[in-house]
């Protein structure tokens, strides 16, 4: 008998189980422990994809300091409101919400999302809230925004509901700073800087009901099989007499969250024309405000709500310097 033929498996289990996310918005479970007093992310909505000429300040690199191109994608980034803050407490299980303390102005369109409060006393939360500090029964700080989809290309005016952590080494400080942002907008350029690295959160793509050839990358059975081609060549064995999860199976293909780490700033700015290409996005139009340009692709369909974080493992030796651009390519995306 020949000897058995060895190969890695076709398709990685690294994202187990995948099932369909519970909504379009990215649930972030993790933020950095930052010391300095700022929001730890920011959100916008993914427009396209366009190319970069710049230099290149990567240290050891063999192209360090001459002009690369590199892929890039754009994201309209209309300022957030600051609605409400949210005081956490340390339980045995995690965290957990203590209280929130609402603006006095609210936007209109948050009504679409939420019942607002119609007798709602500030000053009372104000003081229960710092009660709760000086007692030292809070662990964590964190906002809830708004976005404002009028502000962008998008045809909706009801906005999305976002929570994003305040960065900071002490509690009083930061529940300080929230207080003075309460019923403000927020910007992009008040939280991100060009040449830094975030991480983006996203719900990728949907691709409905697939079958494992498409969906784990099998192999199609040969022309003699009976029972078909495209499935798995075998179950399992005997023992264990069952179907094993690392089978290959049918199932949800696409729509899932992903988390892709240390994507860098190359550009942040205000007007839209800087960056929309003649006749506009593909599905998407021109971007009309606030943008940020980011290095590579990111997770996800043009529209589609990007999470933008604090990085949790910033490489050693990565430039934070803001890049030099030479070229933006706005070429028509339309065959034009």
């Amino acid at each position: 008998m020949g000897r058995r033929k060895h190969r890695p498996r076709r398709g990685s289990l690294a994202y187990m189980p995948r099932v369909r996310a519970p909504r379009p918005i990215a649930h972030v479970r993790a933020w950095p422990a930052e010391a300095t007093l700022r929001l730890q992310g920011f959100v916008g909505y993914k427009a396209g994809m366009t190319q970069v000429f710049m230099i290149d300040d990567r240290k050891g690199s063999l192209t360090s300091g001459q002009e690369i191109n590199i892929p890039a994608t754009v994201i309209e980034a209309p300022p957030l409101v600051i609605y409400a803050a949210r005081l956490y407490s340390s339980t045995t299980r995690g965290l957990n919400a203590t209280t929130d303390i609402w603006a006095s102005e609210l936007p209109k369109d948050l009504a679409r999302t939420l019942s607002l409060p119609k007798k709602y006393d500030q000053q009372k939360a104000f003081e229960r809230a710092e009660a709760l500090i000086k007692e030292g029964k809070i662990a964590d700080v964190r906002v809830l925004v708004c976005t404002q989809p009028r502000a962008s290309n998008l045809a909706k005016k009801k906005p999305d509901l976002i929570e994003i952590r305040v960065g900071g080494s002490k509690i009083e400080e930061r529940w300080n700073y929230c207080k003075g942002l309460l019923g403000k907008q927020v910007r992009a350029a008040d939280v991100l800087k060009e040449g830094e690295y975030v991480d983006v959160l996203a719900i990728t793509k949907g691709k409905g009901f697939q079958g494992p050839v498409k969906r784990w990358g099998i192999k199609i059975l040969t022309r003699k099989t009976k029972e078909g081609h495209r499935q798995v060549g075998t179950l399992g064995p005997w023992s264990p007499p069952r179907v094993m999860w690392t089978v290959p199976a049918a199932g949800q293909m696409g729509y899932h969250q992903r988390t892709e780490f240390n994507k860098r700033i190359l550009k942040l700015g205000g007007e839209g024309k800087e960056v929309t290409p003649s006749g506009g996005f593909l599905r998407y139009g021109p971007v009309k405000g606030d943008f940020i340009v980011l290095a590579g692709s990111i997770p996800g369909p043009t529209k589609r709500l990007m999470h933008l974080r604090q990085p949790m493992r910033l490489p050693t030796g990565a430039p934070t310097s803001p890049p030099s651009i030479t070229y933006l390519s706005m070429a028509s995306q339309q065959g034009a």
